[in-house]
């Protein structure tokens, strides 16, 4: 089995759109509607405000995450647009790029990261548990919904 490498891209660019996309359409399936009606931008993912990346398996796009900026005070990281394509599930991606993503953002000056979950993904929320990520106060778009969990941890 080949080795994850994990690129920063824009968020705009065809492979982050085209992962965007399919994640979207995965929340489509599990909750309805559009996936995810949160507002992002793609210069919300860039330097030095927020990241985007792309993990690769042989070459080929399978998975994503990236992080932006969340509150005024610059220490906290908001994750956003985790995904692992089916056919590379179980296999360490969504791992990997969670710590990309951390390491950026904790070289980006962030002391923080915090993620909104739906409770239709259990195997989410048992790998953000399983890396030390504490439910937390629900914030941002999908504060008031009943199935949003948040959760966070520092860095």
């Amino acid at each position: 089995m080949s080795e994850i490498e994990i690129r920063a891209v824009r968020y705009d660019s065809l492979v982050a759109q085209q992962l965007v996309a399919d994640a979207l359409a995965d929340l489509g399936l599990r909750y309805g509607g559009s996936g995810d009606e949160t507002p992002v931008e793609a210069g919300d993912f860039e330097s030095p405000s927020g990241a985007f990346l792309v993990a690769y398996r042989g070459g080929e796009p399978v998975g994503c995450g990236g992080w932006r900026s969340h509150g005024d005070a610059g220490e906290t990281a908001e994750l956003k647009r985790m995904y692992t394509t089916p056919a590379a599930r179980g296999r360490g991606v969504a791992r990997a790029v969670l710590t990309a993503v951390e390491r950026s953002a904790r070289e980006h000056g962030r002391k923080r990261l915090i993620l909104e979950c739906g409770d239709q993904q259990p195997e989410a929320i048992a790998m953000y548990q399983a890396c030390g990520y504490v439910q937390i106060e629900n914030f941002g778009y999908y504060r008031d919904s009943p199935t949003c969990l948040s959760f966070g941890r520092p860095l």
